[in-house]
């Protein structure tokens, strides 16, 4: 039965019983420090399978198209920071610092995966291209996001250095992604196999560290610092930012010439952010204390942009052939 589009898909049901189990239950003491060393292998685990999942032949077939990728990769890494430190003063009047730190983090994101794929699929769209531009959002986000986010939020204030931040990235999310690229070969059959037990994995992962840091957020009073008003101010503010990027990404395309195979690619490629990456990114990149305020948005931005883009995608598949 298919489920109707305007409701949460199964891993946001997830995250939200996630949350609200750390929030009755949360982990505590010697517990939540092995947890949160569990949380921190199951990362690696996820971007090792990352790297042997990615395609090397779909992200060759596309690359010709270097305008698209170009415009995709400007949005994400360039507009929607813009966005990010523009809204500042506006933002600071409803949310606290540390929320409008989650928004910037959330507009330094590389764009999703699986989700630009399918919905530019189903809009009948460029899908060489879409899975081009998100692959390559993707392993190039590795490097831009943790230099962003040291340029723009400085998350070396919690006391580690740049240096410091660097390194857990290349020990913690870029090595294990190499050699899951290096392994593709001798794995690539067993993963077409078992494509079911990876999600597991990969959704496992998600929720092992949103369960953390939401534990660790709850323990420091993260319900009585984002009253119920808070909460909605933040989700129109997502749904504000989300709306001028699609509008941009589609307005752009046009005056730029696109077909309209591509306009749906640059809108879908360029108007996502990665929850997938953006989990374990935070984990590594901020202080325990503060992953928790920083996700929040960034879990609401991912509900929003599969529900609304579900509907743009069916609009798009809707026009005549």
């Amino acid at each position: 039965m298919k489920r109707p589009r305007f409701l949460p898909d199964n891993m946001t049901l997830l995250l939200l019983g996630v949350i609200l189990i750390a929030s009755f239950f949360p982990v505590k003491g010697e517990l939540a420090v092995s947890v949160d060393h569990l949380s921190t292998l199951m990362i690696a685990l996820l971007f090792f399978m990352h790297g042997a999942k990615l395609s090397r032949e779909a992200v060759v077939a596309g690359m010709t198209h270097w305008r698209l990728h170009l415009l995709v990769l400007g949005v994400t890494f360039a507009l929607f920071p813009l966005l990010g430190i523009l809204l500042k003063p506006a933002l600071l009047t409803v949310l606290t610092p540390d929320l409008y730190l989650g928004i910037l983090y959330l507009c330094l994101l590389p764009s999703t995966v699986q989700s630009s794929i399918a919905f530019t699929s189903v809009a009948r769209g460029n899908v060489p291209a879409a899975v081009c531009s998100a692959s390559a959002s993707n392993l190039l986000g590795i490097f831009i996001t943790p230099l962003l986010v040291s340029l723009l939020i400085k998350a070396n204030s919690d006391g580690h250095s740049s240096a410091d931040a660097m390194l857990k990235i290349v020990y913690q999310l870029l090595l294990p992604f190499v050699a899951g690229q290096i392994m593709r070969p001798y794995l690539q059959a067993w993963i077409t196999k078992h494509a079911s037990v990876l999600k597991m994995v990969d959704q496992s992962s998600i929720l092992l560290v949103v369960f953390v840091a939401f534990s660790e957020a709850v323990v420091q009073g993260l319900w009585h610092q984002v009253p119920t008003l808070m909460l909605l101010g933040l989700l129109l503010i997502s749904a504000v930012i989300l709306a001028l990027v699609m509008g941009f990404t589609t307005l752009i395309s046009r005056r730029l010439g696109f077909s309209k195979e591509d306009e749906i690619t640059i809108v879908f490629c360029g108007s996502k952010k990665s929850l997938a990456s953006g989990v374990p990114m935070a984990k590594v990149l901020f202080s325990s204390g503060s992953v928790g305020m920083v996700l929040l948005p960034v879990m609401l931005f991912h509900q929003l942009q599969l529900m609304v883009c579900a509907v743009l995608a069916q609009r798009y598949a809707n026009r005549p052939k």
